[in-house]
């Protein structure tokens, strides 16, 4: 009987883990975000007249420099992905990407290229300049007009 309890529990607990994030996952969804939203932000941008440079040369530097961090992220999500019972956690972590950066082109795609270029541009020149601490940091904080897939666990 206790082990009927306890196989219960656990069911219940995996189960209700499943449907939200802990808080290294949390950041590491957060953190391929704000790498995804670098990417179209780059590629939409890089002949950009706002004073910024080459947003491109600094996007792949910043993936450059922050390449360590980002394969952390893509592996915390495929363990979540994994322990949550995704058959193809690489797919999903491919498909998130793709939702991700879908998000800001939806935003690209609303306003006239130059108005994106100069609301967002700064943003990789802001982010290469981040030291790996103060980009988890950005990572870890919640943006209201940005939530996470999942949210995050409560432990309570």
């Amino acid at each position: 009987m206790r082990f009927l309890i306890f196989l219960t529990a656990l069911l219940i607990t995996t189960s209700a883990n499943a449907r939200c994030y802990n808080q290294a996952e949390f950041e590491a969804e957060q953190g391929l975000r704000i790498h995804s939203e670098l990417m179209v932000i780059s590629l939409n941008c890089q002949k950009s007249t706002h004073g910024y440079g080459n947003l491109y040369i600094q996007y792949k530097d910043f993936t450059r420099r922050h390449q360590h961090l980002i394969a952390q992220y893509e592996q915390v999500m495929k363990n979540y992905y994994s322990r949550t019972g995704v058959s193809n956690p690489e797919r999903a972590i491919n498909d998130l990407r793709t939702s991700l950066a879908n998000k800001i082109s939806n935003d690209a795609a609303r306003m006239k290229p130059n108005a994106f270029c100069k609301a967002y541009g700064g943003r990789i020149t802001q982010a290469l300049g981040m030291s790996q601490d103060k980009l988890r940091r950005w990572a870890s904080t919640p943006f209201a007009g940005h939530p996470t897939s999942r949210p995050v666990c409560t432990s309570g």
